[in-house]
């Protein structure tokens, strides 16, 4: 049957265009497609239309040399190895003193010169490519320039202090997110912290409100247990000092210590919890609600406004490609088809050809040879739908003994194995399986009952094999499929190999559930928001980087880490008497420090979690952990929630795009169309011998011939940015070119709003 050859919406190869151009001059010059524009002037809407593709703003020079190293700034390779030396510089803090794993200081300062040349020549590159007076506005590239001055100072004076046995604080370290950020391939994550700046007024306010509300508990609590003579369980005055009440209810907000910081004072009067259950709910409850719904508020309004400045863009710059091709058509302006065909090619060459017919012929729907304004604005959408191409093969049993497979036995046995009822008796088998796996496994019972499992799923291997075409079923289902034979192939007894035969079909129960309507909205918004996770990862790694070197340059060394049998002195206080009979010594959290990057990583996830996180800080310390959670509990994870609010709203009511659509309709039209649960039907090869449309391709190829079929990928995987983004165009009339790239650049909340077509000029 179907064997995927996927082609899938490629990214831009920018280093092809040069070895492609030429092309532009072979193209025969007839009367119907006419090639006016010259070679400069399609790599420029080449550009542009790349630059819509993939959202990016970035002002660049139009000359033809200033293109080409703008396309080639873009290119996969080039953002991969700026990447790379980013996450290089920053993994340099795992060698460095205090180290994970210790390189020379010769090593590592190579490393991060070498890190240091790259950034610069990657700003350099930048530099051509733009304006002098937007480069030297651009605050991300002044940010840069100052990063790569400050570390190499930084490593320079410490190398010399370090050749005469001076120890110096390694300060530049912290300047090193700064590349993670600045850089323009990091724009989600410039994004993200611009909606924290935007939100931080807002918050400034519900803060104090709650720091009010904090102190004011606090002072209290003084009066009503500081005079009583309380005691902790650990023997400790209770409530006694007041700085140590604010930290203790601080805590209680976050409930990590909640009820131990009650009962002493519940103990000695029930009426006390009282006191406890009011602040929890003004705190807890409306405080940390309040500031979810303030950060929601505000990031949900920068948002919109980011994505209207990003759908102008996007708009503005496919106009500026239509101009720089379009030819005079009657009344109109169109772009014609050997041009449009070139454009194609320039921005997406790894695109086969059938499908590039296939999104000309939806183009240019009535076939007049060219691309009018309107369908040619929807080019860079229709270059991230991503559209499957499928070749149809028979099953060899078919060309091999057609006779026994085609008879009336073997056709009502793949039938059967076609059928729904064929999947839900598995369904079921897979269910009853994950009920014996629960059961007490010393049971011969349970033990002879897996071996029939096991036998049932060999015997649906082979049926499907046998149903359907073998290239297809284990390069479509290679991970269920092909388990059982690798899982064979290991050195494991046989009880090893069913565990894990039986662990890979019981995650098959994971389709179950998602073939269930009510929880695919679920499902597709987790797979969605997986993409947009990164931005929120590189945020996340960002502040725990800065905190983590600060960490480490205040408590090197305060915390030691000793086994559960060591006899070295102050062991049982991690090294450090003040901690003698601590919460932290006695419960044993002495590995939970800052001697090193990776170990502080850990303690910094740990304050994420809260769970216990108040038995790690000890005197002046708590204000760094304070700030930690205010910056990453507060503010950074309640952006987190909201952006995953805002991705289940719009996966709940955002249906397919009128791009999708015409795509479907027109791959329908054309009956080159299949559907998710055809793809292994017997009669769609049928259907495609039947066919009477031809799809014809460049060369004369004609996909039909070929065995060719279409289908929209899964709606999965699509990115949020993306669905809003598409939510908002749909509020701009096609007519509407949009502001100005400066207007674009400098649009406000209250100016960003859809401009009527009467106020735009015919293009």
């Amino acid at each position: 049957m179907a064997e995927a050859a996927a082609q899938v919406a490629p990214r831009p190869g920018v280093l092809l265009p040069l070895l492609l151009l030429p092309l532009a001059l072979r193209f025969p010059r007839s009367s119907s497609h006419a090639v006016s524009c010259s070679p400069q002037d399609l790599l420029l809407a080449a550009a542009f239309v790349s630059d819509a593709q993939y959202n990016r703003n970035i002002p660049f020079k139009t000359s033809p040399e200033a293109v080409r190293l703008y396309r080639l700034y873009n290119h996969w390779v080039m953002r991969r190895a700026t990447y790379f030396f980013i996450f290089l510089n920053l993994s340099l803090a795992l060698f460095e003193e205090p180290a994970v794993y210790p390189l020379p200081f010769l090593a590592t300062s190579v490393l991060e010169v070498l890190c240091l040349l790259v950034f610069l020549g990657r700003l350099i590159h930048f530099a051509k490519v733009t304006l002098h007076n937007v480069f030297w506005k651009d605050t991300k590239n002044i940010c840069i320039v100052v990063a790569i001055l400050l570390s190499l100072t930084d490593l320079a004076v410490y190398g010399v202090l370090r050749l005469y046995g001076v120890r110096s604080i390694r300060w530049s370290r912290i300047v090193r997110p700064v590349f993670l950020i600045n850089f323009a391939e990091s724009r989600q994550i410039r994004r993200a912290f611009r909606s924290i700046r935007n939100t931080l007024p807002e918050i400034t306010y519900v803060f104090l409100l709650f720091m009010f509300s904090l102190l004011m508990f606090s002072l209290m609590a003084l009066k009503l247990f500081g005079e009583r003579n309380l005691q902790t369980a650990e023997g400790l005055p209770y409530f006694r000092n007041y700085l140590e009440i604010v930290f203790d209810l601080y805590v209680l907000v976050t409930t990590a210590n909640s009820p131990d910081v009650m009962m002493p004072a519940f103990d000695f009067s029930s009426w006390y919890a009282l006191f406890f259950i009011a602040f929890v709910i003004v705190n807890t409850y409306i405080f940390m609600s309040l500031f979810l719904a303030v950060v929601y508020n505000n990031y949900k309004k920068h948002l919109k406004n980011e994505i209207r400045k990003l759908a102008y863009m996007k708009r503005r710059k496919m106009v500026e490609a239509f101009n720089l091709l379009k030819e005079q058509e009657g009344e109109q302006f169109v772009v014609k088809e050997a041009q449009w065909k070139q454009l194609v090619k320039l921005v997406a060459p790894d695109t086969s050809s059938s499908h590039r017919e296939l999104l000309l012929r939806i183009s240019d729907d009535e076939q007049k040879g060219f691309v009018d304004k309107k369908s040619f604005v929807q080019l860079a959408d229709l270059l991230n739908i991503q559209v499957v191409t499928l070749r149809i093969r028979r099953h060899p049993l078919a060309r091999w003994a057609p006779a026994l497979y085609g008879s009336a036995p073997s056709r009502l046995l793949r039938g059967a194995v076609r059928h729904r009822a064929f999947v839900w008796t598995y369904d079921a088998i897979i269910l009853i399986n994950a009920i014996f796996i629960a059961l007490d496994e010393e049971s011969p019972y349970i033990s002879y009952a897996e071996w029939v499992f096991l036998a049932l799923y060999i015997i649906e291997i082979l049926l499907k094999v046998y149903t359907y075409e073998p290239r297809e079923f284990f390069g479509k289902t290679q991970f269920w499929n092909c388990a059982v034979l690798s899982s064979s192939a290991m050195k494991y007894n046989s009880q090893q190999i069913l565990d894990i035969v039986f662990i890979l079909r019981v995650l098959r129960l994971i389709r179950i559930v998602d073939s269930i309507q009510r929880f695919q909205v679920i499902m597709n918004t987790l797979i969605n928001i997986v993409p947009t996770m990164l931005t929120f990862g590189g945020l996340t790694l960002v502040v725990y980087c800065v905190f983590a070197i600060i960490g480490m340059e205040l408590f090197h060394g305060k915390i030691q880490y000793f086994p559960a049998n060591s006899n070295a002195p102050h062991a049982l206080e991690c090294g450090n008497p003040a901690l003698k009979d601590s919460l932290f010594a006695r419960g044993r959290y002495c590995k939970n420090n800052f001697n090193d990057f990776a170990s502080s990583f850990i303690v910094l996830m740990e304050l994420t979690v809260v769970n216990q996180w108040h038995d790690i800080p000890c005197g002046p310390a708590k204000l760094y952990f304070i700030a930690f959670h205010i910056v990453m509990v507060i503010i950074i994870v309640n952006i987190f929630v909201s952006f995953i609010l805002e991705a289940f709203f719009v996966e709940y009511s955002l249906e397919k795009s009128e791009v999708e659509t015409a795509i479907e309709q027109k791959i329908q039209e054309l009956g080159m169309g299949v559907q998710e649960d055809e793809l292994q039907q017997e009669q769609l090869l049928d259907n495609m011998e039947s066919v009477e449309h031809e799809l014809e391709g460049e060369g004369g190829m004609k996909a039909q011939s070929k065995g060719l079929v279409f289908k929209i990928a899964s709606k999965r995987y699509r990115t949020v940015d993306a669905l809003l983004q598409r939510m908002f165009e749909a509020e701009i009339p096609l007519e509407d070119e949009g502001p100005s790239f400066e207007e674009i650049l400098n649009l406000s909340p209250s100016s960003a709003v859809p401009r009527s077509p009467s106020s735009e000029s015919a293009a």
